[in-house]
């Protein structure tokens, strides 16, 4: 019969691992179950495996898996039997002592639920106290069987036709009888439950002809002593060959959790225990409906926050419109209503005395009220901290009669909520600002990149404030190049994040400029350095080369990054790397060149995501290298998700950066000139121009794109001093006219411009003839670009038939 206990708990076999001699393993000591032929496990086990047993005996925490988890745990070496099995490991300890792992394993594909692992782990720790109780915890005679006893847990067969039960003394004890007493008959169960369950425990007796479906309820018992105990009862038909129900197997336990009693101490106390569980506004909402509605037999509850003299309704039962009234329709939001108090002197009038108003059947309310409760109307202000938090209506379609005991039932009800909503909204207002902070503190998209696709993802830690330092950034350079950058601030505070965002804005603002990776980490380095913070942060800056796929690293501390090839192949990129920022201002960071082929996904993680208390950090690099190259990259984002994996109660921050380098399609070919400062510099420059464009077979837009160079080259020449220089760029059908200078001063338009003006005109002409116009900083100066349209009927020529000209005269 104790095997019938696991099956209720979705395990058909249950297994102890303990440490063999030497501690070097983990020794198989007993199994028990219904299916033990059914699942293949090894005798012993090495504790520095990879084994789920020894990961959790070694991380001292409960490691539950899936069906899939399972299969990829165990890719490329033998899993247990059958495939779709799902596995529990729970390490056994008391104190500092580790003594074994309970490994459980179950048929279903998707694992096993909340209140299934809360009965595992209860039942693992029941293990352990039989453990302690054996002289020598090495070679115990029996563990399962005992430890399933003390947790209480009894099981029946029953067979419907017969109405003959076979239950176990476990059970017989629960319902209080002796077993010397049970004549085999369910009646004689049945005889110490109460009246008011009766009902539900028939529908067990005699039930329908759906095999294998479940059922679970609650019900009371009342033993010989006068003790009233709750029960739960879980329970599964088997049926025979002509689908007629031949057997009831179930399971009966103590039920731990307090339910809500008929008498108004013990609704009390179920409310109080479930509003302590209530995080949330919803949360909180959702508790008072069920204190509420079915005990008093209420038809609705509604529940209103009171903001600036507004009802925010946060919870409508039931929540169809058509049950509310008429003026709150033309209001309905997405989801709930609001409406002034004004609108409703029933409510104000209660709002402003603080007291619950009980209104009896056939009272007239104004059309705001009308129909909540025409059968009787509670009003209830919910008092928090000296003032009123919100209000809750609970009415009755038939007349109800009000009784002294429901005052003062729904008084203390009302305070216990408007206690719990105040919690609830300090809750979610500082959930809401972490929130907010973070998102203002991290890119809302990334950009869209010629030649790859990039992805990013940010899970906050789940303790404290949900920011931390964790950053990531694309930074699209050039329509050739793009920097990405990945970093940790250390701690996770709103003091991490604030120094997380300068950080952040200040490596754009540097990359942006022109300056290359050495030299914007540098900068970042000693930026942080005058802060002054105690704080410091890590980095890992990439500056890609679209087209050629040459990446330039530069790490400061941080970890290295990560390539999978195209075959599938992964590897840690070995760069140089230099100390955290913030530590030395004069600290040197070396780049460090690579290539990537057209398909390589280049992965930068934060060690949120690789390390933790029972990770080690090479441990968790191996397995997201292992993910990583089992992702399939056709699919950015879900591989990004992919990666992630179900981390658990995250202790830091966790940030992921992908990017899928595919290669450009379409190639650019480039021209470029020096202007030398002499009187007919712009001549030249327009010679050049004309020569580039003959060759490359655009000569239909020649006059425009001879007009830009004209003004951008003049107005270099006239307004800055130092080398000036022209660049051609033709990527398809769009040419790119770049002038670059030596003054940081970006160009200014003319706001004003009459017959009368001498100059100014130029960049007014540029703009009215290009497609596009901009000035953007570069390392020494600025670049002012055009872009123009221009058709064409044949294939320019490729880079290798260029010559490329470096200024002078022609």
């Amino acid at each position: 019969m104790s095997d019938q206990a696991l099956t209720f708990a979705a395990a058909e076999l249950a297994a102890v691992y303990v440490p063999g001699i030497g501690s070097e393993e983990l020794r198989l000591v007993e199994t028990a179950g219904c299916a033990p032929s059914r699942y293949r496990l090894p005798e012993s086990l090495p504790l520095s495996g990879d084994s789920p047993a020894a990961h959790a005996f070694r991380a001292d925490r409960p490691l539950w898996l899936n069906s899939a988890e399972l299969a990829s745990y165990f890719a490329g070496g033998p899993a247990p039997s059958p495939a779709e099995a799902s596995l529990g490991a729970l390490p056994l300890r008391t104190g500092s002592t580790r003594l074994g792992c309970l490994v459980v394993l179950g048929s279903s594909p998707g694992g096993f639920d909340a209140e299934q692992r809360r009965f595992l782990e209860r039942y693992a720790d029941a293990v352990v106290g039989v453990l302690q109780a054996g002289t020598d915890r090495t070679t115990p005679s029996s563990l399962l069987a005992p430890a399933l006893r003390s947790l209480r847990v009894g099981s029946f067969v029953l067979v419907p036709d017969t109405g003959l039960i076979e239950a176990d003394e476990t059970l017989l004890e629960l319902v209080g009888i002796a077993p010397d007493d049970f004549d085999g008959k369910a009646e004689t169960l049945l005889a110490h439950a109460f009246p008011e369950d009766m009902h539900a425990l028939m529908s067990v007796l005699e039930p329908s002809t759906q095999p294998s479906v479940r059922r679970e309820l609650e019900f009371r018992v009342r033993c010989s002593t006068g003790e009233i105990r709750w029960l739960s009862l879980s329970s599964r038909v088997v049926a025979s060959a002509d689908d007629r129900p031949e057997q009831v197997l179930g399971v009966v336990t103590a039920t731990s959790v307090q339910r809500r009693g008929d008498d108004d101490v013990s609704r009390i106390q179920w409310l109080t225990a479930a509003l302590d569980d209530a995080a949330t506004v919803r949360d909180v909402s959702r508790v008072m409906v069920t204190a509420l509605r079915e005990p008093l037999g209420a038809d609705r509850v509604a529940l209103a926050d009171l903001q600036d003299d507004r009802l925010m309704v946060t919870l409508l039962d039931p929540p169809q419109p058509a049950a509310w009234p008429e003026i709150w329709r033309p209001q309905w939001r997405s989801e709930w209503p609001d409406a002034p108090v004004s609108a409703l002197p029933t409510l104000q009038l209660a709002l402003r005395d603080g007291r619950v108003d009980l209104w009896p059947a056939g009272t007239a309310f104004e059309p705001g009220l009308a129909g909540i409760g025409t059968g009787g109307l509670a009003v209830l202000p919910l008092p928090a901290k000296g003032r009123v938090a919100g209000v809750c209506l609970v009415g009755w379609d038939r007349p109800h009669e009000f009784v002294p005991e429901e005052r003062s039932l729904l008084t203390a009800t009302a305070a216990l909520v408007g206690q719990a909503l105040k919690r609830a909204h300090e809750h979610d207002a500082e959930q809401e600002l972490a929130t907010m902070l973070q998102r203002s503190l991290l890119p809302r998209r990334l950009p869209v990149l010629p030649g790859g696709t990039a992805v990013a993802r940010y899970l906050p830690a789940r303790r404290g404030l949900q920011v931390g330092g964790d950053w990531y950034d694309v930074i699209d350079l050039s329509e050739e190049r793009v920097a990405l950058v990945i970093g940790d601030v250390q701690g996770h505070s709103a003091g991490a994040a604030t120094i997380m965002g300068q950080m952040r804005t200040a490596v754009r603002a540097y990359a942006v400029e022109g300056h290359p990776p050495d030299v914007v980490v540098s900068h970042a380095n000693r930026l942080l350095v005058g802060m002054e913070t105690d704080l410091f942060a890590t980095c890992c800056y990439a500056e890609l080369d679209m087209e050629e796929g040459n990446v330039l690293f530069v790490r400061a501390g941080h970890l290295p990054p990560l390539v999978r090839h195209p075959d599938g192949r992964t590897e840690e990129v070995h760069v140089e790397g230099g100390p955290p920022l913030g530590i030395i201002a004069e600290a040197e960071y070396p780049m460090t060149a690579c290539a990537l082929a057209p398909g390589t996904v280049l992965a930068l993680v934060t060690d949120g995501l690789v390390e933790a208390a029972d990770l080690p950090l090479d441990e968790g690099l191996q397995r997201t290298r292992t993910a990583l190259g089992a992702a399939d990259p056709a699919d950015p984002g879900r591989m990004a998700d992919e990666l992630l994996g179900d981390i658990g109660r995250r202790e830091d921050d966790v940030a992921l950066l992908l990017l899928r380098y595919d290669g450009m399609k379409t190639r650019p070919i480039r021209a470029g000139w020096a202007v030398w400062r002499l009187p007919d510099a712009v001549m030249h420059a327009r010679r050049f121009t004309a020569r580039t464009l003959r060759r490359w077979k655009v000569e239909e837009e020649a006059d425009a794109v001879l007009l830009v160079v004209s003004e951008l080259v003049t107005n270099a020449l006239v307004h800055t001093g130092g080398p000036v220089h022209v660049d051609l760029i033709l990527r398809g059908d769009r040419l790119r006219v770049s002038v670059n200078d030596a003054s940081p001063r970006a160009p200014a338009k003319p706001v004003i411009v009459d017959w009368e003006s001498t100059g100014g005109r130029g960049l007014l002409l540029v703009e009215a003839m290009s497609e596009s116009f901009g000035s953007v900083p570069v390392a020494g100066g600025k670049q002012v670009w055009s872009e123009i349209a221009v058709p064409r009927s044949e294939p320019a020529p490729s880079d290798s038939d260029l010559p490329t000209e470096r200024g002078g005269l022609p």
